[in-house]
């Protein structure tokens, strides 16, 4: 069975659609990844996971190291057993995490030492231990580690951190390999940092490409620099990567987000988004986001949105949400959780086919007009 491999099927100016080929299925790009930070999508069964139309989701080294543990996980018969999930799973690295949730942190050239946001417990992650927690839970897809450093940081201090990420994404590579038979079936992506600078993205691009990778993810973005920055750094930076491999945008993001990075190259996305606001009762559309617990959902029969397919927008009407967002009622979590993650994979489905068919631009510009005709 193929290992690993991407093919891209139609182009729509930057836009690109194609799959990617991998031992526990296929992935359709542009893709959504749902994450499931500790074996979990949170407030969803997998398999109403996969109902959405999601082909991978994500999985957290930093959380799943601490809790239940990696190698429990692995007694276990690994991470698609233990949660039941039996399609790909991309790990992240553990490094953003630990930058932005551990206390009392110590970077050095040989990793980050860092206390447990849970019991304070001191640990040390490496790129070498990274590699390792990531083989013993099964993934797919292992991220290499890397810093993430603010963007609004000095341009010295992002480029020695990017330096240091390319150093750490050379000794990933090497404990990647180290593993063989999980190398044999899995893949592992590359992180391109550099913040808003084009000649540091360019510099780590260059580092990658030396090193090679399967696929090639920009990070460094989405972590405050606002949507305007975001998609002028897009203007150039998926195009420093292999044409020929996927382009993966970390932490992002809001629907708008995704059609604007698609439309500049990008091929994979994740964020908690669509899970953590539907908990909070904030809804995607087609039209916009709304907020289920305005008192003007109280009465109303409709669906959040006349046009999602999804079970619960053919199920239940906005009053009834409202009534279980206000009571703190579980299964308002569980069914907003379920039409957001819903919304993105039909978001997606629709960029797919927009791009296959050569009306891409049509397709974002009409989404536009219809997401923001409320504000």
């Amino acid at each position: 069975m193929t290992r690993f491999a991407f093919n891209i099927h139609a182009r729509d100016g930057k836009a690109r659609t194609g799959t990617i080929q991998m031992q526990r299925g296929e992935i359709r790009t542009p893709a959504f990844m749902p994450v499931g930070t500790a074996a979990t999508v949170k407030a969803m069964k997998p398999e109403t996971v996969r109902s959405t139309g999601a082909d991978i989701i994500l999985g957290n080294t930093y959380h799943l190291m601490l809790r239940p543990g990696a190698e429990r996980v692995a007694r276990l018969g690994g991470l698609h057993k233990f949660m039941n999930w039996n399609r790909p799973i991309l790990t992240d690295s553990g490094g953003y995490q630990v930058m932005s949730l551990s206390e009392l942190r110590k970077i050095t050239e040989e990793g980050v030492a860092f206390a447990s946001h849970i019991d304070g417990s001191r640990h040390m992650l490496t790129p070498e231990r990274s590699m390792e927690i990531q083989r013993l839970l099964g993934s797919d897809i292992v991220m290499c580690f890397d810093e993430c450093p603010r963007a609004d940081q000095g341009k010295d201090v992002i480029a020695k951190s990017m330096e240091m990420s390319m150093r750490w994404a050379k000794r990933s590579r090497a404990g990647f390999d180290s593993g063989e038979e999980h190398a044999a079936r899995s893949a592992l992506f590359g992180i391109q940092q550099g913040a808003l600078h084009q000649d540091l993205r360019q510099a780590s691009a260059d580092a990658l490409r030396d090193i090679g990778f399967d696929g090639y993810a920009i990070g460094g973005l989405a972590v405050g620099e606002g949507q305007e920055a975001m998609f002028a750094t897009l203007d150039f930076a998926p195009g420093m990567l292999p044409d020929d491999k996927p382009r993966y945008l970390m932490g992002v993001g809001k629907p708008d987000d995704l059609v604007g990075a698609v439309e500049r190259g990008v091929d994979m996305f994740d964020c908690v988004l669509p899970s953590r606001s539907g908990r909070n009762g904030q809804a995607f559309t087609w039209n916009g986001p709304l907020n289920i617990r305005n008192a003007k959902h109280a009465e109303d029969t409709s669906p959040l949105d006349d046009r999602c397919t999804c079970p619960v927008c053919g199920t239940y009407s906005r009053a009834y949400l409202h009534h279980l967002q206000k009571s703190g009622e579980i299964l308002g979590a569980m069914l907003m959780t379920e039409h957001n993650i819903s919304f993105y994979q039909q978001l997606m489905s629709g960029m797919r086919g927009a791009i296959a068919e050569g009306r891409f631009a049509a397709f974002a510009s009409d989404f536009r007009r219809d997401y923001f005709a409320g504000k």
